[in-house]
């Protein structure tokens, strides 16, 4: 019987010290990007003020936007509430809708924001108005980062679990990589991080990981058919034999994240994005990263073999 049964038969591990290298220098620019430009976060994480608009007759938020836009209010989060006849606004306060102590002016903002919202629509009315302070977007930038590393160390345990200890420190490395390059990217292009790309990001770190999780379980079933095979080999062609599968998992989440691009509204642009970036960043590591550092680490077939326990009244059995 053919132990390893592959449609490709590409060498990737012949330029293991080229692709980790590439990832470490693109995970120090990463960081190095995120402590000099950092992110820009959105009106979630750094505060500002919040009005609900109610219509009389349905209305888009792209027209509610330009609307606004045409006020000369820009840089505002339009979304819908319940339905098509409530908008939620939310944005940055400008010093024109500060009182004489620099603080927010509520009855300032809801008159600045209404008046280009009743020009455009008389159906226009103001439902309620709030002021999200800094100190609220602070807590729930700590609470993502928490989440994030509770993901990244629940992952670990469970290939420690599952596979070996080298498995779940290749996996936990890879992620980290993933999650600071994706990052990276958002900080360079300026991207709004918002609550929405927060969500993004563990996503992206669930579908990496289930990337990972293939591959790992490819090289556990290779090392224990084969008899005498080098474990360079065996990593190699276990990326080969799931090649098709991460390539056609990556390309069809990628078209349904570019639907919603083009298709889901503003609302949803930069958790499309984020997403794009991710998969592309997940799969790549998936394929050059994850599989170099197992073989560094010095994963062998003893490490996956089932334990086996004598049992005397086996040993009796004739």
């Amino acid at each position: 019987m053919e132990i390893f049964n592959h449609n490709s038969n590409i060498h990737f591990l012949r330029i293991r010290v080229f692709s980790v290298a590439v990832a470490v220098v693109l995970m120090i620019a990463s960081v190095a990007l995120l402590a000099t430009k950092g992110l820009n976060y959105g009106l979630d994480f750094t505060g500002g003020v919040s009005l609900v608009v109610d219509y009389s007759r349905p209305v888009q938020t792209g027209d509610v936007r330009d609307a606004l836009e045409k006020g000369g209010i820009d840089h505002t989060v339009v979304q819908s509430v319940g339905g098509s006849r409530e908008v939620s606004i939310r944005m940055q306060p400008t010093k024109a809708m500060l009182d004489a102590k620099g603080q927010v002016d509520l009855d300032k903002v809801a008159s600045l924001v209404m008046q280009p919202l009743k020009a455009a629509r008389s159906d226009a009315s103001l439902k309620s108005r709030s002021s999200v302070s800094a100190e609220v977007g602070a807590e729930l930038k700590s609470d993502g980062m928490v989440a994030a590393v509770f993901v990244i160390l629940g992952i670990m345990a469970y290939l420690w679990i599952r596979f070996e200890r080298r498995f779940a420190i290749a996996a936990v490395l890879t992620e980290i990589h993933d999650t600071l390059v994706t990052l990276g990217i958002l900080a360079l292009t300026g991207r709004e991080f918002d609550m929405t790309v927060l969500a993004s990001v563990l996503a992206v770190i669930g579908y990496s990981i289930n990337d990972k999780v293939v591959v790992f379980d490819r090289i556990r079933e290779l090392f224990r058919l084969a008899r005498k095979a080098e474990p360079e080999d065996i990593l190699n062609r276990s990326i080969n034999s799931t090649l098709s599968r991460t390539i056609i998992t990556s390309l069809f989440t990628g078209i349904t994240m570019a639907a919603l691009f083009f298709y889901g509204g503003p609302a949803v642009h930069n958790f499309a994005i984020t997403m794009l970036i991710g998969i592309l960043v997940g799969t790549l590591s998936s394929i050059f990263v994850a599989s170099p550092i197992l073989l560094w680490l010095g994963v062998s077939k003893k490490d996956l073999m089932p334990v086996t326990r004598e049992n005397p009244e086996l040993a009796r059995r004739p």
